[in-house]
């Protein structure tokens, strides 16, 4: 390999690695959403039915 392509491969790992280190650490420190958006109570979801389609 030439010096330039093992430059560009340490330089790949260390973005994509750190790029996983760095959103570990971000979700560590804000894993729990602080308040959900609004809804209803009763939002009648169960009450439909999965879609069924003749093949």
């Amino acid at each position: 390999m030439t010096p330039i392509a093992i430059v560009f491969l340490v330089l790949s790992i260390l973005i994509v690695w750190g790029g996983l280190i760095a959103s570990v650490l971000f979700l560590r420190g804000r894993a729990d959403v602080a308040e959900y958006p609004p809804g209803e109570a009763d939002d009648h979801r169960e009450d439909e039915a999965i879609a069924e389609r003749d093949t």
